[in-house]
């Protein structure tokens, strides 16, 4: 099992890391100009969102007590209601409306919350979750760390082109692309308290956008010269109940978008052309926190509020649990051949991994992950020697990246004393899994690790991005030539073609999607 122990010491106070060349971590002083040179070739968008520029929004349910009773009609109320917050909703504007609904129809509303408020207590209980705002909810469960006072809440690379889109404090969404001065901005009335994007595959224009009460499904046209969007570039896809939209996965493919929410037992399996959906339900756990497509599109990983996560196939939607872990899982992520599964929990700071069988042919709907996960990386805190000091390092984890080679693996840490730091292994996945030291990403002084991504595409190794508490967004280069090119130029084809893992089989929990 991988540590800090075999780790080089990161770079003091006051030196930023500007990447990877010929296997070694090269950093230097962050005023120093010699430094330029290693980042030079890459012509990338200079990013930097100031907090003070930026004021967050609330949402509807917050704004409420701040305006005098509206005047509408008590149905229309009740319909409003019944989108924003579901039964609870309708039973409480009935309620409320004794003047102007029948004397029976409030009764009964009365009763009938009564008996809900009841029920939801007593899930309360068994998921405590369940008892916070939606903004504290999705703050407690976004990978984005210190999600609500971040100047930059979400990030996504477009899965093919040099372009990637940030959502804002104030719930606007900037899209940036390489050599393009333009940049749209995207905002509506209904994109409060933004937690997730995620561009769609094999499209240079869709972006989605996982929103307090919806999900909004944008057309980012690539040749317009407009910076402000009209609403006539916008879907929006709601379900009653499916609030606050958390996470967001869109198969490879692309054909199928799917929401989660952790206060929603179903996901939304999205028909995004048809605006309609397909619950996938499973009892216990409290919600859906968390989605993880594997890249080969076979399998899709789904963590709860709860100790207990799943893996879904994707062609008849059966699932394997996994149950009994230290406490929920926070961070997941894929090797790019889906047979490896990298995860950690809140409660550890242990990274575990499982293996699955590569799905080939008409085998696809079969999952067969081991049943135990194994300890893989150790990142309990340790003080490295570092100059002059010691430096802590360590601890547990915020989120994970893997890049789309499967050779550097990147973590993020949530503990006061590492979250400066980004974790970066070496990282090799077949024949079987090893995971090696590669060093420390460190920023400016005084900057905090919010949110790091690798771009999907990136030919000269790996670029690791970093969003910085400053608001400042950093690509990091890893230059080295990756095992498949190397394989491919060297190795003759039949011996790649030949190693192939044998598929086992197991048991499976079988789903039927329900009706909306």
């Amino acid at each position: 099992m991988c540590s800090f122990i075999t780790f080089n010491p990161p770079p003091p106070d006051g030196f930023v890391t500007v990447g990877e060349v010929n296997g070694e971590m090269i950093s230097g002083r962050q005023d120093d100009p010699n430094m330029n040179k290693y980042t030079q070739s890459l012509n990338y968008p200079q990013v930097t969102i100031a907090k003070e520029m930026l004021k967050p929004t609330v949402c509807r349910n917050s704004a409420k007590s701040a305006f005098l009773e509206h005047t509408e009609t008590l149905w229309k109320r009740v319909v409003h209601a019944w989108h924003e917050d579901g039964l609870s909703g309708v039973l409480e504007e009935l309620a409320r409306g004794k003047s102007e609904a029948s004397p029976l129809v409030a009764k009964m509303a009365c009763g009938l919350l009564a008996s809900v408020r009841w029920a939801s207590s007593l899930h309360g209980s068994l998921f405590p979750h369940l008892a916070l705002s939606s903004e504290d909810m999705t703050a407690k469960f976004s990978t984005t760390l210190d999600w609500y006072n971040s100047s930059i809440r979400a990030f996504a690379w477009h899965p093919h082109t040099t372009k990637f889109a940030i959502a804002l404090r104030d719930d606007s969404v900037k899209v940036y692309t390489m050599n393009v001065e333009i940049v749209p901005v995207l905002k509506h009335k209904l994109q409060k308290g933004v937690a997730d994007l995620a561009w769609q595959p094999l499209s240079a224009s869709v972006l989605a956008v996982a929103c307090h009460s919806c999900v909004l499904i944008w057309h980012v046209d690539p040749t317009s010269l407009s910076t402000r969007l009209s609403t006539n570039s916008v879907q929006v896809l709601s379900q009653p109940g499916h609030v606050p939209v958390t996470s967001l996965a869109w198969c490879p493919s692309g054909q199928v978008l799917i929401s989660a929410s952790a206060a929603d037992t179903a996901m939304m399996v999205w028909d995004v052309a048809m605006e309609s959906c397909i619950p996938l339900r499973r009892v216990g756990g409290g919600g859906v926190s968390l989605l993880k497509w594997s890249p080969e599109g076979s399998k899709l990983f789904a963590a709860t509020p709860s100790a207990v996560f799943r893996v879904w196939e994707s062609q008849t939607w059966s699932c394997e649990k996994w149950a009994k872990l230290s406490g929920r899982c926070q961070a997941a992520c894929w090797s790019p051949d889906g047979t490896t599964l990298l995860f950690a929990t809140a409660e550890e700071p242990i990274v575990y991994s499982l293996r699955f069988s590569q799905t080939t042919g008409v085998s696809g709907d079969v999952i067969d992950g081991s049943r135990v996960a194994i300890n893989t990386i150790d990142l309990s805190e340790v003080m490295l020697d570092g100059n002059p000091d010691k430096i802590r390092v360590g601890g547990l984890v915020q989120s994970m990246a893997w890049n789309h080679t499967g050779e550097r693996l990147a973590v993020q840490f949530k503990s006061t004393g590492s979250c400066e730091l980004v974790a970066v292994f070496r990282t090799k996945v077949q024949p079987v899994l090893e995971i090696m030291p590669c060093g420390f990403v460190r920023g400016e002084a005084g900057d905090y690790v919010h949110i790091i991504n690798f771009q999907p595409k990136f030919n000269k190794g790996a670029l690791l991005t970093v969003v910085w508490s400053s608001g400042r967004v950093s690509f990091v280069p890893f230059h080295f030539l990756p095992s498949i090119s190397v394989a491919k130029k060297y190795m003759p084809q039949n011996l790649l073609d030949g190693n192939r893992e044998r598929m086992l089989f197991t048991d499976l929990q079988y789903a039927k999607p329900e009706s909306p």
